[in-house]
């Protein structure tokens, strides 16, 4: 069964948090084995920790993570997108909290058992289970999950703002130094967004370039592309060769979004009072990507790649074409249900050599 584009993109987010429980819960158990030099000091309350018992604690961690991740990823993001940060902090730190209580109270009598071979049926188990929540050792346990907890929501909250990619790109130093590469990219642009911003207004123009980037955001994934940057009412979008080729999927990602803004157009047209239509312009080539910044680092691409690109879609109304491409990206597209019409040789601001351009249209 092959797995979705979105499905994989999930994974990747969701995978740090379980590394992020297990690297904490290995930190906490190695400094408790060491300063107690492995002497269960509280044999009432506590779970020793044997290598059975150790080698559970490490899957338990993992599963926990797996569940925060799916949580924050598939749910709890969403649900919370319009709150501040400190409201989002507080809100998911209470649910997550109740939800460890939950598990401790599930899990510490099958730690019981790991450790003592007695059966979940019997009465100790479950006392000592009772002697445990109201010891200092679950206040102790508390306080260590409330630790990792915080650390998963930094790395969500930060995630979620900077992008995944972006983050993980910091994180590793992948663009410490710059480096040359090949991107496609895509510069989309809203249709009359001055006249519709002027009609608007500012809060609610904001609204509406909000729920217009969302409408696309399954699409960008679903293609492999990457949200290089919002610019206003314009939205640069970025691949990497083999997966913006593949399927023409640079291509297939514009359509796609126009097809579901289309299907959505009496709920923006309900909420906004316009039809919302864009253009776009789409090449290809080496750009140079980094760190760069003094008072704020980003990674940042360069290059006439870009600039050609945005002249391109600048020149979509002119030549009466909603989605114009380079012949260099021409070039590279697979044989699909894709029309492309020549539009002739364009010379375009700031270069002197000219380039073909086509439009390109969808089989009806």
């Amino acid at each position: 069964m092959k797995i979705s584009p979105k499905a994989i993109r999930n994974i990747s987010r969701i995978t740090p948090f379980a590394i992020i429980w297990l690297l904490s819960g290995w930190i906490t158990d190695i400094t408790e084995i060491g300063v107690t030099r492995n002497q269960n000091l509280n044999p009432d309350t506590d779970i020793s920790l044997t290598i059975p018992v150790l080698i559970f604690a490490s899957l338990a961690n993992v599963l926990v993570g797996l569940i925060v991740g799916v949580l924050e990823v598939v749910y709890l993001e969403k649900r919370f997108s319009n709150r501040t940060l400190n409201a989002k902090l507080f809100y998911k730190f209470s649910i997550y909290l109740t939800l460890f209580v939950l598990i401790i109270v599930l899990l510490y009598p099958v730690a019981f058992t790991l450790e003592t071979g007695i059966s979940l049926l019997e009465a100790d188990a479950w006392q000592k289970l009772g002697r445990f929540l109201i010891s200092i050792s679950f206040l102790t346990t508390l306080v260590h999950l409330s630790v990792r907890l915080m650390l998963c929501l930094m790395y969500s909250a930060i995630s979620e703002n900077l992008g995944h990619h972006v983050f993980l790109n910091f994180i590793h130093g992948k663009y410490h130094q710059p480096k040359i590469e090949k991107r496609i990219f895509m510069f989309l642009d809203m249709k009359s967004s001055t006249t519709i911003a002027e009609t608007l207004g500012h809060i609610q123009y904001f609204k509406l370039l909000d729920t217009y980037y969302n409408m696309m955001s399954d699409h960008i994934i679903n293609s492999f592309g990457e949200v290089y940057q919002y610019i206003g009412d314009e939205i640069v979008i970025s691949w990497k060769p083999d997966k913006g080729i593949s399927q023409a999927n640079c291509i297939k990602c514009f359509f796609d979004i126009r097809d579901h803004l289309n299907e959505q157009k009496e709920v923006l047209f309900h909420e906004f009072g316009f039809e919302i239509g864009f253009k776009a312009g789409i090449h290809f080539g080496e750009v140079t990507i980094g760190e760069i910044g003094a008072l704020k680092r980003e990674i940042v691409f360069t290059g006439d790649v870009l600039n050609t690109t945005a002249r391109i879609q600048s020149l979509c109304k002119e030549l009466e074409s909603d989605l114009l491409i380079s012949g260099a990206m021409k070039e590279l597209l697979p044989d699909s249900s894709y029309q492309y019409s020549s539009k002739g040789e364009i010379e375009l601001k700031g270069r002197n050599k000219k380039e073909e351009l086509f439009s390109v249209t969808q089989d009806e």
